[in-house]
C-alpha cells in the first residue's frame, strides 16, 4: 500500500473512533453502563453494589476535589435530615487518577479524607476508563444522578450551578419513591 492510502486509512479509522466514542456519551435517559472499581483497600465495587438505590456518583479530577463541595454538602445535608435515606441512596465518589500529576498515595490520603466527612465509599479510576465511557468532563469534577434501573436522570460535566443544587437535590429525593 502506498503512503497516502496508509494516511488516508488512519485518519479515517481515528475519525470514525471518534464518531463512535461521542455516540457513546453518556446523556439524561440513557442507561449508564457498569464499571467496576478499587477502594484504598483493594475491594473492588460496580454499580450493582447498591442495588435498589438511587446513585449519585462524583467523578472527580483530584486537582478540583473541591469544586462541588457546596452540591454535595447539600446531598448531605438532605441525607442528616432524612429526606434521603440509606436503604434507598447511595453517593459515592470515582476520583479519577489519570487527569492529575499527584502521586496515587496522596490521592489515596484526600479521597479518605473526604470519604471521612461524608461517610461515603471513594474508588479509584486510574486509567480514565469511566470519564471515556460516559463521555465526562476531565479536569474538572462530574456529577452523574442514576435512578435504582441506573438511567441517568442527571448530568453535570463540570460545576454544578448554585441555581440548579436545589433541584437536584429533590430530584434525587423523588427518584427514591419510583
Amino acid at each position: 500500500m502506498n503512503r497516502k492510502k496508509v494516511v488516508l486509512l488512519l485518519v479515517l479509522g481515528v475519525l470514525l473512533w471518534g464518531v463512535a466514542a461521542a455516540a457513546e456519551e453518556l446523556q439524561v435517559g440513557m442507561k449508564a453502563s457498569d464499571w467496576s472499581f478499587p477502594d484504598a483497600d483493594g475491594a473492588s465495587f460496580t454499580m450493582e453494589s447498591w442495588p435498589g438505590r438511587v446513585l449519585l456518583v462524583n467523578y472527580v479530577d483530584p486537582d478540583e476535589s473541591d469544586l462541588n463541595e457546596h452540591f454535595t454538602d447539600a446531598m448531605k445535608k438532605a441525607k442528616d435530615e432524612g429526606l434521603l435515606k440509606e436503604e434507598t441512596y447511595r453517593g459515592i465518589g470515582i476520583v479519577d487518577c489519570a487527569a492529575t500529576w499527584k502521586p496515587n498515595f496522596l490521592i489515596r490520603a484526600i479521597a479518605g479524607d473526604k470519604a471521612k466527612k461524608y461517610k461515603t465509599v471513594i474508588l479509584f479510576d486510574y486509567d480514565a476508563k469511566l470519564r471515556n465511557a460516559w463521555g465526562l468532563a476531565k479536569d474538572t469534577a462530574n456529577a452523574v444522578l442514576l435512578d435504582k434501573n441506573r438511567v441517568c436522570r442527571a448530568i453535570i460535566r463540570g460545576k454544578v450551578p448554585a441555581d440548579q443544587v436545589e433541584s437536584l437535590v429533590k430530584l434525587a429525593v423523588e427518584l427514591q419513591s419510583e
